[in-house]
């Protein structure tokens, strides 16, 4: 599957409504488009870097891709981490809005497949303009609810989340999630909300209560269809019926892989996309196709 056909992808500045400037790159398929554009999400404290080679790859499939970093997170990070006061809610009510309409503007097209890894593919239900998504492609979904994970996993996500990190916050004025094992450091807010969250259940449905203006999640009925892996420790059948529960209009699939499915030893909720488990990567773009 690997390809000596990999091309230069084009950077590409992303303004939101608040005037926030994103960084992305843009993937032009070197033959004629046959699918709708992608826009990729990606997972909570993880750079766009790390879906570059998947990103590469899908464009040879026939799509057109962009994929970026959330504000205050890598190449959208603009100074100090502890100075910025970037929050969940933006990523989807803000980021996810403008990178999608900065995909369909650059394409031509009404719609875009939303691929979304882990919280990219939670929050349409912040998404003003989630009608111009024909398919939301989820990897690693779910709320991380702490009620809904295995024991251990759970007294180790309940301590990280909120107890260490917000010491951590007042220490140093960001999120140390690296040092937990849960992707890159995050601004404050980001950091101390996604604990918030996870305790509630119900994900990006918290940031919308007593908020009628910014809460689509009864209006979004674009078809979801939701991977995740046998040994994910985040993502599991309690707390991917947790997410799937607040979009109720939407169509719903959801395939639960196995790792020895597919060849593979382990999966988990990180590593579909690396180049190591190229295995899954037809599973996704036939998704993405709606076949």
């Amino acid at each position: 599957m690997k390809s000596d056909n990999s091309q230069k992808p084009e950077a590409v500045e992303i303004i939101c409504k608040d005037g926030e400037r994103l960084q992305g790159h843009f993937f032009k398929t070197g033959k004629s488009a046959s699918g709708l554009p992608v826009l990729i999400c990606p997972a909570t404290g993880v750079k766009q870097h790390f879906y570059m080679r998947f990103a590469n790859w899908l464009s040879e499939q026939g799509h057109d891709i962009l994929v970026f970093d959330y504000r205050g997170v890598g190449l959208s990070l603009s100074g100090d981490l502890a100075d910025s006061k970037a929050s969940l809610t933006d990523w989807g009510r803000l980021d996810q809005v403008a990178a999608l309409e900065c995909l369909l503007n650059r394409t031509g097209h009404e719609q875009a497949v939303l691929l979304g890894h882990s919280a990219g593919g939670q929050m349409m239900g912040l998404m003003s303009n989630h009608a111009r998504i024909a398919r939301v492609v989820g990897v690693s979904i779910s709320t991380g609810w702490f009620a809904g994970l295995r024991l251990a996993f759970r007294l180790k996500a309940m301590w990280g989340l909120r107890f260490f990190v917000p010491v951590g916050i007042k220490l140093l004025g960001y999120g140390p999630t690296a040092i937990i094992g849960l992707g890159e450091n995050l601004p404050a807010v980001a950091a101390y909300q996604w604990g918030i969250w996870c305790a509630a259940g119900g994900y990006a449905t918290n940031a919308t209560k007593g908020k009628p203006e910014i809460d689509f999640h009864n209006q979004v009925r674009m078809p979801i269809i939701a991977f995740y892996a046998g040994d994910d420790d985040i993502a599991n059948e309690a707390t991917v019926d947790d997410l799937m529960r607040t979009f109720p209009h939407a169509s719903k699939q959801v395939f639960k892989i196995q790792p020895a499915q597919v060849g593979l030893k382990s999966l988990g909720h990180i590593d579909w996309f690396r180049n190591s488990h190229q295995v899954v990567w037809p599973l996704l773009a036939k998704a993405i196709k709606g076949e």
